[in-house]
């Protein structure tokens, strides 16, 4: 029903049903509980759960294995790792996009800043951020070792690592190295000092074949406050089996290669006033021609001056620290070697001077010879060598070596 009146001169309408009033209004507030909804969904907690390692705040994080960001309950989208100047650091999202990881190695004593964005299964955003900073120099230890990966050495060649800081916890850190061989033998670790730790077998290492050594020194703590960074697998080979056997009266070294004897060279040893050093040295250093001072193991005159001082020696093969060699001797006399023992506690072979003639003894023991080989020298009449002048813990018994490991 609709009823009309004129007030005024205007004509009211008025209707109990206002069908197009009511959609419109209704309209409106739809789309107001609907914008309300949008609102609390945004607001929602993304569920993502992003862990940055180490945790903020860190200090002395390894350089190695410490770094990296995980996600649970959602995928990564970007990580971004920086040092505190801004430089970037390179790194990689996994396959499945729930971890990241630095590509590198770390610099120690640096801070860095990690940023990390993820989302859900809905679409929902979740951020992270953390900072750490690694161990420094002095918070930290490195071992030096010997022989370098992939070099092959005779078969005395011990595993020597020199610690550059010392080593309080030397359990610790000896059952983080491990050494084997494919030879299968024992291999047993021996402390000299808090700073030098060697690994050998009961007998040479066989011949042809390979050592494997890893360090998983990192995080290691070798002192208090102290760790290790290093997180490393070397291999070296051994080669075939020479060992050299100097005798000092009989003045002849017999050189044999697999237990045969491959050849026989005059020598001079060390004169009766300066006796050469008795045991089993390894070659740990060879020099085509090097100087060679009294002054620095001191042999001096009355003026302080070396009493010897040759600028150009041939053929020098290292056996120990303190400075014996077994090298070319260009400046005796011919008829010394094999004769008698002249020199300063070095072993001297027949040579000439520079390091080019291929027909002296001097030279041919020397391109005969490779880091590791040993030299056995007897009757000499001095005392047996100490084990850690030089790579020569050959001269302990097996008991002797084992009672100086730590695990």
């Amino acid at each position: 029903m609709v009823a009309s009146a004129l007030l005024g001169g205007v004509l009211v309408l008025s209707a109990c049903s206002g069908s197009d009033d009511d959609s419109s209004g209704g309209s409106d507030s739809g789309a107001t509980a609907q914008s309300d909804s949008d609102q609390a969904a945004a607001k929602k907690t993304s569920v993502a759960d992003i862990k940055v390692t180490p945790a903020d705040g860190t200090d002395n994080a390894s350089i190695n294995n410490s770094a990296k960001v995980a996600v649970t309950k959602g995928t990564l989208t970007a990580v971004k790792m920086t040092t505190e100047s801004g430089t970037a650091v390179a790194g990689a999202i996994s396959a499945d996009k729930t971890s990241w990881a630095p590509t590198g190695q770390l610099e120690r004593a640096t801070t860095y800043k990690v940023a990390a964005t993820a989302k859900d299964a809905d679409g929902r955003t979740a951020h992270e951020n953390a900072s750490f900073t690694t161990v420094s120099p002095s918070n930290s230890f490195i071992g030096y070792f010997t022989p370098d990966s992939g070099s092959t050495v005779g078969v005395g060649m011990p595993v020597s690592i020199n610690f550059d800081k010392a080593i309080t916890d030397k359990a610790e850190v000896q059952k983080a190295i491990t050494v084997s061989s494919t030879s299968g033998q024992e291999v047993v670790g021996h402390w000299f000092s808090a700073n030098r730790l060697d690994f050998r077998p009961e007998d040479y290492w066989k011949e042809n074949t390979t050592v494997t050594v890893k360090l998983a020194l990192d995080g290691v703590e070798g002192a208090s406050g102290v760790y290790g960074v290093q997180q490393k697998t070397v291999t070296f080979k051994i080669g075939r089996n020479q060992v050299s056997y100097v005798d000092a009266q009989t003045k002849q070294m017999k050189v044999t290669q697999d237990g045969k004897t491959v050849k026989t060279i005059p020598i001079s040893a060390g004169s009766p006033e300066n006796k050469t050093y008795e045991g089993q040295m390894v070659m740990s250093e060879k020099f085509k021609e090097t100087r060679m001072n009294g002054a620095t193991v001191g042999f001096t005159d009355d003026d302080g001056k070396g009493e010897y001082d040759i600028k150009d020696v041939p053929h020098a093969i290292r056996l120990t620290n303190s400075g014996t060699f077994i090298h070319g001797n260009y400046w005796g006399a011919k008829s010394i070697f094999g004769s008698v023992n002249t020199s300063h506690g070095c072993v001297g072979l027949s040579d000439t001077k520079g390091a080019n003639d291929a027909s002296t003894p001097g030279s041919w023991f020397y391109n005969s010879s490779i880091i590791g080989d040993v030299v056995v020298i007897q009757n000499t009449g001095d005392k047996t060598v100490s084990p850690d002048n030089g790579l020569n813990g050959w001269n302990m018994s097996w008991a002797e070596w084992k009672a100086g490991s730590a695990v």
